[in-house]
């Protein structure tokens, strides 16, 4: 019982502590590639062209007081950076990064990954009622009717490449999709996944909960140092879950881009992160390229477009699996 109990802490820990170098590094590609595209540099003085960079960052958070308001409710203002963070983290335990490196291989991990996403919204509910000031609230609002909205649609996108599967299991929906991937068949599902989990990120052009001109910094202005870090790893790292999500929903997972050599020789695992590395890209460039929606537009576009054309397709899909008799 007790080598049980450590090879599965080891396996967590294999998981995580990679994830975490990988969320630092990813502000840090953040940076330089927003400096490329506004033509100046990036960080480049701490370490060589500013590698350590992330590290000073970490450690100055580490290092800073927390201040704790004197009007909050502190047991939950500090449970709420906590459940932020931890529920980014477990996420992961259902991502294949192969066919045999994954911790829970679930026969609904898709079930699952829906409703770790689902209880995100909690955290920051919870941080910007707790703060008790009406600009954390107000950005928690935002986030809270934000998320809801898109995950609707998302939930029918979804349903899309179930149905073509056959089943809930990620590792069968990557392994359905070694003759073509799904983006090419479900290609406007695709690109409304793609928009929508910039909006279930609360990422530009749909950051309004952290909308800085109007809500200065929103539902987590109240905090500083390592509970501001908290929510920071925590953004980051859903950001990466969401990439992983729909490398493995559309773009093949593991699966090289031809299965002809010299692409099959290169490991699954590098395929899978060159694809997470793609999305990654995509929400870097989108930050710098384009302005914020206005609320209205947002919620336009998540109820009387997305919803709608979500819907149809899922019922256009099933209607042509149907009538070829291609349920799996």
């Amino acid at each position: 019982m007790f080598y049980y109990i450590i090879s599965i802490l080891l396996k967590v820990l294999s998981i995580v502590i990679p994830l975490l170098i990988s969320v630092a590094y990813f502000t840090l590609a953040e940076r330089k590639l927003m400096g490329i595209i506004q033509r100046r540099k990036g960080p480049n003085v701490i370490g060589f062209v500013g590698l350590l960079q992330p590290l000073a960052d970490g450690l100055k958070l580490f290092s800073k007081e927390t201040i704790l308001p004197s009007n909050s409710n502190l047991s939950v203002f500090l449970f709420a950076p906590a459940l932020t963070f931890i529920l980014s983290l477990i996420g992961w335990a259902v991502i294949p990064f192969s066919e045999e490196v994954v911790l829970a291989d679930l026969n609904v991990g898709i079930l699952y990954l829906f409703a770790v996403s689902s209880l995100s919204v909690y955290g920051i509910v919870l941080a910007g009622w707790s703060s008790n000031s009406k600009y954390p609230f107000l950005g928690a609002l935002r986030s809270a009717a934000q998320m809801i909205s898109y995950e609707v649609s998302i939930g029918f996108i979804i349903i899309n490449v179930c149905i073509c599967t056959g089943s809930f299991n990620l590792t069968s929906i990557v392994l359905a999709q070694e003759k073509t991937w799904y983006c090419l068949p479900l290609f406007p599902a695709f690109i409304m996944f793609g928009i929508s989990m910039l909006a279930e990120t609360n990422r530009h052009p749909f950051d309004l909960p952290e909308a800085e001109a109007e809500l200065v910094s929103g539902y987590n202005v109240e905090y500083s140092a390592m509970t501001f870090a908290l929510f920071f790893l925590g953004e980051y790292a859903n950001m990466l879950l969401m990439s992983s999500f729909i490398a493995i929903l559309f773009l093949g997972g593991w699966l090289p881009i031809l299965n002809i050599p010299p692409f099959t020789f290169i490991p699954g695992v590098v395929w899978f992160a060159l694809k997470i590395s793609l999305s990654v890209a995509f929400f870097i460039v989108t930050r710098a390229a384009l302005p914020r929606y206005r609320y209205d537009q947002l919620m336009f576009i998540g109820w009387k477009c997305f919803l709608p054309l979500s819907l149809g397709y899922m019922l256009f899909t099933s209607g042509i699996l149907i009538s070829f008799n291609w349920l799996p």
